[in-house]
């Protein structure tokens, strides 16, 4: 007598296929050719709402249409013109693929297949939660997961129902051999990769989906070992998986491959398969494909760390440019003191000009993290060049030949000049490290109109200049080459670069209408092509006299520092302008002082201090009060600045006496306006 019942076996699989089935997210249903319902899922009932009862072979489609007409589904209209509408379109049996809103507000992907004798298979899916990409990921691994430890135990219940079926060996069988039939054809359609490995870790069944995700003509998956058909890379990552799921397990988790050149990553579950004796014959794998989710993931967390930058760089710039204004303040009045000792030149002119370019590096990164704008201007690229020649000549070593190529002297770009000249020189800078043993530095500027697709530049077409700067170093690798232009990546030893020049050069390009282009090789050099917007040089005007320094006027200056020295630098430079000074740490002070002495002709403040108002607050506040006092405010972060509109001037930090009294001169115009 035979070990096992064919027919028994046969339902026993026809269950098992249809419990996978009700696995899956996706709703399905499947009609003949006379519209009669032949095979459904769980998810279809509850998708579309249908009671049970419906849920049975042979039940027309128009019985789901009229239960849909009758709970008001569809928008208000005659009953039998709908029903009618509705058939006729299913009759046609045509490929459809649509979006329906249910009442109850969910949204559905309908996609409807036609069958090869005759009828259709539609795939109802909930999209929904894509409208919430940052909560996709975790919102489907949770959904998939219950619906799987769920769902196991219907499994572990059919498998003991099947053993216990006893009907008619030959109806079973044909009925069996149907199912499957179209049964694989689901599968084969459904966006979902399913698949079955046995104890031994072979492959016994796989839709074609799966063997599409692997490269594999499709019924070439079953018969090989998951190594063979994953490879060792991605074997690697879901071994451990593997052997858990054959231990009894049921496990979830992503991995990721190279597919057709690309990165791409998949979530799946391993459901393990039990027999009566409790002993795991095998396990099946769902599993669906979530690159997307992945890159959206990737460009949020990108989007953080810009974000970090800004508020680091934006909360530096107030304390360095404190700092700096201390260092010229002190540097520039030596040199106004010792104006003919060479021996004293020698060292502060360097360390002066040392102090203004980290003025400069904090302005640049102000504008790099969009906290500061770039200050746009008409500029002689030919002069711009040649005086940043003459400026590396002294930087670069000997054994690196520099050659500077730039004969239009009427080329002219709308850029922020000296953003420009720091982008450029970081470009040369990156080019010495990248020729250690010498080698050759060629910057070169032209004039070019680029096409209609802006000759890969990303910005739209027109007349620009380009600038191009080469060397003939050791280049970078195409992965390099990819993340270069990344906010801290370098490939310098720590310490030696802190991986944003490029970065900032590409943005501050971008601020200014332009684009960049790196292109490299290992072993032949890189160059760095800039374009930036063209522009008419600037009308000549004539220069206005030099006013000089104003006249000792004795107006007694309240300076409001909290700063102790940057107040003692303001205060000698204030002296030495001819104004008596007193002082206050802070807003509340200063009001104090204001209200007791007449006197007072002038407020010199910084706007950022501590107290119950800042300096914007106290100038406010004594113009109400004291509307004939001139104001001055000193600012060390762009922040700081308020509108544009505001009557009283704005000293930016670091500043030299002479921009000091440029600031009271302005502050005693508009007084007189």
């Amino acid at each position: 007598m035979p070990s096992t019942d064919p027919p028994a076996e046969l339902s026993r699989c026809q269950d098992m296929l249809q419990a996978g089935l009700d696995l899956l997210d996706q709703g399905i249903s499947v009609f003949d050719a006379q519209l009669r319902l032949v095979a459904w899922n769980r998810p279809f009932l509850d998708l579309l709402e249908f009671p049970t009862d419906l849920a049975r072979v042979g039940t027309p489609f128009a019985d789901f249409i009229r239960y849909n007409i009758e709970r008001g589904e569809y928008d208000p209209g005659d009953a039998e013109a709908l029903l009618g509408e509705r058939l006729a379109a299913a009759g046609a049996f045509a490929a459809h693929v649509s979006e329906r809103r249910r009442p109850n507000g969910r949204l559905l992907l309908l996609r409807g297949e036609p069958l090869p004798h005759g009828g259709f298979v539609t795939l109802y899916s909930d999209v929904t939660e894509q409208r919430y990409l940052e909560h996709l990921s975790e919102h489907q691994n949770l959904q998939l997961d219950e619906k799987v430890r769920r769902r196991t135990a219907q499994l572990e219940n059919a498998n003991a129902n099947l053993r216990r079926a006893n009907a008619e060996k030959e109806q079973i069988a044909a009925a069996l051999g149907r199912s499957e039939a179209r049964l694989r054809l689901i599968n084969d359609t459904i966006p979902i990769l399913i698949g079955y490995v046995d104890h031994n870790e072979i492959y016994q069944y796989a839709n074609k989906g799966y063997s599409d995700w692997y490269g594999l003509p499709e019924g070439q998956v079953t018969g090989r070992s998951v190594i063979e058909v994953t490879g060792p890379e991605v074997y690697a990552q879901v071994g451990d998986y593997v052997r858990r799921a054959l231990a009894g397990q049921q496990v979830s988790y992503e991995y990721h491959m190279q597919r057709q050149g690309q990165q791409v990553f998949a979530h799946s579950t391993l459901v393990p398969e039990r027999s009566a004796q409790g002993e795991t014959l095998g396990f099946f794998v769902f599993s669906h494909e979530i690159t997307e989710q992945k890159r959206m993931q990737a460009a949020l967390l990108q989007a953080q760390k810009m974000e970090a930058i800004g508020q680091l760089t934006g909360g530096l710039a107030h304390d360095f440019n404190n700092l700096l204004t201390v260092i010229i303040g002190n540097l520039a009045a030596l040199s106004d003191q010792r104006p003919n000792d060479p021996a004293v030149a020698d060292f502060v002119d360097p360390a002066l000009q040392s102090a203004r370019r980290g003025a400069q590096l904090i302005k640049r990164l102000l504008s790099f993290s969009r906290q500061q704008p770039p200050e746009p201007q008409a500029v002689a690229i030919s002069r711009l060049v040649d005086d940043l020649g003459r400026l590396i000549r002294r930087s670069l070593p000997e054994n690196i030949d520099i050659a500077i190529r730039c004969d239009d002297p009427g080329l002219h770009a709308r850029v922020d000049p000296a953003q420009l000249e720091s982008a450029l020189l970081n470009f040369a800078v990156n080019a010495r490290d990248a020729m250690p043993d010498g080698g050759r530095l060629e910057i070169a500027a032209r004039a070019v109109r680029l096409a209609t697709d802006a000759a890969g530049y990303d910005c739209p077409p027109g007349d620009y200049v380009l600038i191009e700067v080469s060397d003939s170093g050791c280049g970078m690798d195409s992965d390099t080459l990819a993340h270069a232009c990344e906010p801290f990546f370098t490939t310098k030893r720590l310490g030696l670069g802190s991986g944003l020049g490029l970065s900032m050069a590409a943005g501050f390009i971008r601020q200014s209408g332009g684009g960049m282009r790196l292109s490299s090789t290992p072993g032949h050099g890189t160059q760095v092509s800039v374009v930036l917007p063209a522009t008419a040089a600037p009308l000549a005007t004539p220069l206005p006299d030099d006013p000089g320094l104003p006249e000792a006027s004795g107006e007694l200056v309240l300076l409001v520092e909290d700063d102790p020295n940057v107040r003692q630098v303001v205060r000698q430079q204030l002296i030495d302008l001819g104004h008596p000074v007193i002082e206050a740490e802070n807003a509340d002070q200063a009001l104090a002082m204001v209200g007791q002495i007449p006197d007072i002709g002038i407020v010199v403040s910084d706007i950022l201090m501590p107290g119950s108002c800042n300096g914007r607050q106290m100038a406010e506040q004594i113009k109400r009060d004291h509307p004939q006092m001139r104001i001055v405010l000193m600012s060390g972060y762009a922040d700081e600045e308020g509108p544009r509109q505001e009557q009283q001037p704005i000293l930016a930090k670091p500043f030299v006496r002479q921009e000091l009294a440029e600031a009271l001169r302005h502050s005693g115009n508009k007084e007189r306006q």
